[in-house]
């Protein structure tokens, strides 16, 4: 029968030596590399007390940001859940009345604005997608809950304070050249 290969190779039964019988300079190395492992500073922190620090564009918790009038940004064009690759985001369009132009910059708003994220896949699509800088992933850790439908976060836990201390600074998440373009007046339309 023909080999598929050309290459071949040669197995050789080679007899063990005395040293490699013993077994017992395997064993030595081996207690010695255990016992090196105990001098070594350990890995493990202790959560509560000592926490890691973050990377500075850490994708966290979601946002819905006001403008500089306190006014939701959020104009329901759905392109965020359009973007969203787990299908996590939600919502359901309605039309500002008179008296709520406030609390709503456009017309059009965000009745009900919802994201679960247990299907959140942190990828910042959602951030990317929208036009008016309405959503960001901040740095703050997602909660530890008990119950699932806990976890289906809506606009009264997503959308930040009235109050300019309440706000969430974003800065530090976009590039310089983003920074930069916002510096152009003649691009403020989106804003």
């Amino acid at each position: 029968m023909q080999p598929l290969t050309n290459r071949s190779k040669i197995v050789v039964k080679k007899e063990m030596s005395l040293y490699e019988r013993i077994y017992l300079p395997a064993i030595f190395s081996g207690m010695m590399i255990t016992m090196s492992h105990f001098f070594k500073k350990k890995p493990t922190i202790q959560y509560p007390e000592q926490t890691r620090p973050f990377s500075a564009v850490y994708r966290g918790q979601h946002v819905l940001k006001r403008d500089d009038n306190g006014a939701e940004r959020c104009t329901a064009c759905g392109l965020c859940a359009v973007a969203c690759p787990a299908e996590a985001i939600t919502m359901v369009a309605a039309e500002r009345k008179r008296g709520e132009e406030k609390l709503y910059r456009e017309e059009k708003y965000a009745a009900v604005y919802e994201i679960n994220m247990l299907r959140c896949i942190f990828c910042g699509d959602c951030e990317d997608a929208c036009p008016k800088e309405a959503i960001f992933l901040t740095d703050r850790k997602v909660d530890s809950e008990v119950k699932r439908n806990l976890f289906t976060y809506g606009k009264d836990i997503l959308v930040e304070g009235v109050e300019k201390d309440k706000r969430v600074d974003v800065s530090k998440r976009q590039t310089p050249e983003v920074l930069e373009f916002k510096k152009h007046k003649e691009f403020e339309h989106n804003r």
